[in-house]
C-alpha cells in the first residue's frame, strides 16, 4: 500500500515555538499569582506582628501585682485603641485563674489556638503573639497575649491580589504577542524559501534566489547546487537519449531491408520481434526525453478528461468485444502527472480491462488521502488470483502466453506511479474480475 511521510505530520516549528512559549508563560503567570501574594501576606503578618512585639514589650514594663496579689498596668498605653471596645487591637493577661483584659476587649475573650487560628469580639480573625513571664512577687508564670484584628490586611491582601492578577495577565498576553511578532519574523525566511522552492517546483525559476541568514545560507546554496546538478543530469539525459535515437536509427532501418529481401516464411519470423524491438526503442528514448522536461515539477493533468479519450480509443479498437466503460470520476479532478505518463498508465490498465472484461469496465475515485487519489478501475473479468498480483507487477511476467502483449504493461504502469511517489495495488474486484487501484499525486497548493 501507499506510504508517505505527509501522514505522520508533526506540528510546524512556528506552534511548537508559540506552545513552549505559552507553557512557559502560564507556568509563571501561575506561579507568580500564587507565590506573590502568599510573600507579601507572610510580610504583612510579620510586620503587624513586629508591632504587636512592642506593644507587648510597652504591656510587660507596665505590668504589676498589688498588695492583694491582683494584677494591674500601670499607665496608658500609646495606642488609644486598646481603649475602644472591639477596635481591633487588644491585649489579655493571665495569672493562675486571674484574667485582665484590655478595655477593648469588653466582655469577650481571645478564643482559638496557633493551628485553627484565634478569634475577637464580632468573629474578628486575629493575630496574635504571646509571652510569658515572671514577676518577684508571683509564684505562678503571667501569660501575655497581644493581638490585632487581620480583616483588613487580609481585604488589602485580596485586592492586591486581583490587581496582581490583573497585571500578570495584561503581562502574559503582551509577552505571547510579542513572542508570536518575534517568531512570526524569525520563521519569514523559511517561508521566503518556500516561495522560492514553489517558484521552482513550477517552473518559474531554476534556483533559490534572495538574501537569507547566515544560518540559511549554506542549506540555500547547497539546494542551489543540487537544483543545478540535477538539470545538468536531465540535459545530459535528453541529450544521450537523442545520441541514441540517431545511434540506433540507422542499424535497425538496415536489419529491416535485409529481413525485406528474405523468403516470406523468414520474414514473418523476425519482423515482429523488429517491430517489437522497434516499439520499445521509442518508448524508453521518449521516457528518457520527457524525463528532461524543465517543468515536470509543475505538470497537470485532468484525469476524467483523459480517461474519456483512451475509452474512446479503447471503443473502436475492442469494438467487437461490446465492453462498455462507465467513467464515474469527478470532471474538475486534476493530478500532478504528465499528461504522456498519464496515458501510459491508465493506457495500460484500461487496455487490461478491455481484453479482460466480459462486459463492464468501472473507473472512479476515492477520497485524497496524504495528497493521493486513488483512481480505481475493475473490470468484470476472470481477475488474478490473489496470490499472483504481486507477481504480475514484476517486469516480463504473463499469465497467458496465448494473449498477444509483452508482459510489461503492468510493470510499466507500476514504475511510473513510484516515479511519482504514488503505487499500484492489484486486488479482486467486487465484479468478479481485477480490481487495480492507482495512487497518484494531487497538484500542492
Amino acid at each position: 500500500m501507499l506510504t508517505n511521510p505527509i501522514k505522520n505530520r508533526q506540528p510546524s516549528i512556528r506552534n511548537r515555538l508559540l506552545i513552549a512559549a505559552a507553557v512557559w508563560l502560564l507556568a509563571i503567570t501561575l506561579s507568580a499569582g500564587y507565590l506573590v501574594p502568599s510573600f507579601i501576606k507572610t510580610y504583612l503578618i510579620e510586620q503587624e506582628k513586629s508591632q504587636l512585639y512592642l506593644y507587648m514589650d510597652q504591656i510587660t514594663a507596665q505590668v504589676d501585682i498589688d498588695k492583694h496579689g491582683q494584677l494591674f498596668v500601670d499607665g496608658r498605653l500609646s495606642n488609644p485603641r486598646f481603649n475602644f471596645p472591639y477596635s481591633g487591637l487588644y491585649w489579655s493577661l493571665k495569672l493562675n485563674k486571674q484574667v485582665l483584659r484590655s478595655r477593648s476587649l469588653w466582655d469577650t475573650t481571645i478564643k482559638g489556638n496557633d493551628k485553627k487560628g484565634f478569634e475577637g469580639p464580632n468573629n474578628q480573625s486575629l493575630i496574635v503573639v504571646k509571652r510569658k513571664f515572671s514577676l518577684p512577687d508571683s509564684d505562678y508564670p503571667i501569660e501575655l497575649s497581644v493581638a490585632v484584628n487581620q480583616d483588613k490586611l487580609l481585604k488589602t491582601l485580596q485586592q492586591l491580589t486581583h490587581g496582581l492578577w490583573v497585571i500578570l495577565t495584561i503581562m502574559a498576553i503582551g509577552i505571547l504577542a510579542l513572542t508570536t511578532l518575534q517568531v512570526s519574523w524569525s520563521l519569514w525566511p523559511l517561508r521566503k524559501l518556500r516561495k522560492n522552492l514553489i517558484e521552482v517546483r513550477e517552473g518559474h525559476s531554476t534556483e533559490l534566489t534572495g538574501l537569507y541568514p547566515v544560518e540559511i545560507q549554506p542549506v540555500i546554496d547547497d539546494l542551489n547546487a543540487l537544483l543545478f546538478h540535477y538539470q545538468e543530469l536531465l540535459l545530459r539525459a535528453r541529450n544521450h537519449s537523442g545520441n541514441l535515437s540517431h545511434a540506433l536509427k540507422t542499424p535497425i532501418a538496415i536489419l529491416n531491408n535485409e529481413v525485406s529481401l528474405l523468403d516470406p516464411t523468414t520474414q514473418a519470423k523476425l519482423a515482429p520481434a523488429l517491430q517489437q524491438l522497434q516499439q520499445h526503442i521509442d518508448y524508453h528514448l521518449g521516457r528518457a526525453r520527457m524525463a528532461g522536461a524543465m517543468n515536470i515539477l509543475a505538470t497537470k493533468t485532468a484525469l476524467s478528461h483523459r480517461i474519456d479519450a483512451i475509452s474512446l480509443a479503447m471503443d473502436k479498437v475492442y469494438a467487437h468485444r461490446g465492453v462498455v466503460l462507465v467513467n464515474e470520476l469527478d470532471s474538475d479532478v486534476v493530478i500532478a502527472v504528465e499528461k504522456s505518463d498519464l496515458d501510459e498508465m491508465i493506457g495500460n490498465l484500461i487496455e487490461n480491462s478491455y481484453k479482460w472484461a466480459n462486459s463492464l469496465i468501472r473507473v472512479y475515485q476515492e477520497p485524497i488521502v496524504d495528497g493521493h487519489i486513488a483512481l480505481i478501475i475493475e473490470d468484470d473479468g476472470p481477475g488474478i488470483a490473489t496470490e499472483k498480483c504481486k507477481q504480475v507487477l514484476k517486469r516480463g511476467v504473463r499469465l497467458d502466453e496465448n494473449t498477444p502483449g509483452t508482459g510489461l504493461g503492468l510493470n510499466i504502469v507500476n514504475e511510473l506511479a513510484h516515479s511519482y511517489r504514488g503505487d499500484l495495488v492489484l486486488t479482486r474486484s467486487t465484479l468478479g474480475g481485477l480490481k487495480a487501484m492507482l495512487y497518484l499525486p494531487i497538484p500542492r497548493n
